[in-house]
């Protein structure tokens, strides 16, 4: 099997690219509405703001929150669209080169490692969990992990990775639900959320 016939029509993909895609860009575009409120009124009571620790202000007014010298949720908005478009191209069927899977997967990559970057200043920088984010954070890991494992089973990355995809693919909820843990631990043990709550 050819790697188009292989990556050509995959419908748990494109199911996942496009929730994924959806979820994250609905709390991206909340997260920029919230900026553009405190840019406003920087008095506002943004529903976000939960509490002490559970709260999305403190990210928004942080250097950490505009790392280009834009907020962040820009990237977000802008980006989450490129799973969806691939998701939905998928569903009709649509075929693509290898080069356009590898930089799709390079860009997902660079949307992990900056939620991972994130996850970590916000529980040891700024010592809050930003509820908006943590809805980025849990689109970008199954979405990562999801298509970084299926292009390897499809052979993108080699006769070597393929092998490993073939074997980890299954394994995606379970992954998903592991990094989900490690965060949610590290946070528990860091900011004692469930005391806050």
């Amino acid at each position: 099997m050819t790697q188009a016939l292989a990556t050509r029509r995959s419908l748990p993909l494109a199911i996942v690219l496009i929730v994924t895609g959806v979820i994250g860009w609905l709390a991206s575009l909340a997260l920029l509405l919230d900026k553009l409120a405190v840019l406003v009124n920087p008095e506002v009571d943004l529903d976000c703001n939960l509490s002490v620790i559970v709260q999305c202000g403190k990210n928004l007014d942080s250097w950490q929150g505009a790392i280009l010298g834009f907020p962040n949720p820009i990237l977000g908005v802008a980006g989450f669209v490129a799973p969806i478009a691939v998701g939905v191209a998928l569903l009709a069927g649509a075929g693509f080169a290898r080069w356009f899977w590898i930089a799709l997967n390079v860009g997902v990559l660079g949307a992990f490692g900056l939620c991972l970057w994130l996850a970590y200043q916000s529980i040891f920088a700024l010592s809050t969990l930003c509820p908006w984010c943590m809805i980025v954070w849990s689109a970008t890991i199954p979405l990562f992990w999801t298509l970084t494992l299926f292009n390897a089973r499809a052979g993108i990355f080699g006769a070597r990775m393929s092998r490993a995809g073939a074997a980890l693919y299954t394994w995606v909820p379970a992954i998903t639900v592991a990094s989900y843990l490690v965060i949610a631990i590290v946070a528990q043990l860091r900011l004692d959320v469930l005391a806050t709550l």
